[in-house]
């Protein structure tokens, strides 16, 4: 059985320059998505596809491959993850590589656990799921959230107003962190559904990197966690 894990590093981000190599805590942050790979004893390749050089250098530094530099036409803003992990599978297919299960592993996740990687694989390969990934909870109901129009109030379901949280449903979100993937199975269902296996992550592990703010929360995030 062969698993590959993949990493997507893109040059070229806008928001925080430099973003997947940018220093977080003393190394550059896909370290930690590198690192955290290999302690999960679970794969057999860690590969970063990426179109950048020095991306691509200090990957290699932390332990990954970097089998191919990614097409142009694959790195712009306007390309999902699902692509990217595609023309790397498709890649390895066609060096003669067999592949049973990829896990795409962002590069900007430093808080993410080598146990969530586990139970995602272990979890997916015992059943019949096609898919696994890291997903958490709301922090309030959905149910009872509203959009402002016009600078005044709009329920987005007014119905449920007077209700109590505690006797809504319970909602969940993609924790951005990890993706597994059961290649030797199909599905025609959205990663949203229900072909896919929830790993459910604590809200103080999930912190998506977009923007400065973002970065700045995950830096206090990381240091409460580990107690630097």
């Amino acid at each position: 059985m062969s698993i590959i894990a993949m990493i997507p590093a893109r040059g070229g981000s806008k928001r925080i320059p430099k973003k997947n190599i940018k220093q977080f805590h003393g190394k550059p942050i896909i370290a930690y998505s590198i690192e955290v790979a290999k302690k999960s004893g679970l794969f057999d390749r860690i590969i970063v596809s990426t179109d950048d050089e020095e991306i691509a250098e200090i990957a290699k530094e932390y332990g990954a491959e970097i089998p191919f530099l990614r097409p142009k036409e694959l790195s712009n803003d306007f390309i999902g993850t699902k692509a990217v992990t595609d023309h790397a599978v498709n890649f390895l297919l066609n060096q003669g590589e067999k592949i049973d299960f990829i896990c795409t592993i962002y590069a900007t996740a430093p808080l993410l656990q080598e146990q969530y990687l586990q139970d995602g694989f272990e979890k997916l390969s015992n059943s019949d799921a096609v898919y696994s990934f890291s997903v958490t909870s709301m922090p309030f109901p959905i149910q009872r959230t509203f959009k402002i129009n016009h600078n005044r109030c709009e329920m987005f379901f007014p119905e449920n107003y007077s209700k109590r949280s505690q006797d809504l449903e319970d909602a969940f979100q993609d924790a951005g962190q990890f993706y597994w993937e059961n290649l030797n199975k199909k599905s025609k269902e959205p990663l949203f559904g229900k072909d896919s296996i929830p790993i459910i992550l604590p809200r103080y592990l999930v912190q998506d990197i977009d923007t400065l703010e973002d970065w700045k929360r995950a830096e206090y995030m990381y240091k409460a966690i580990y107690k630097i």
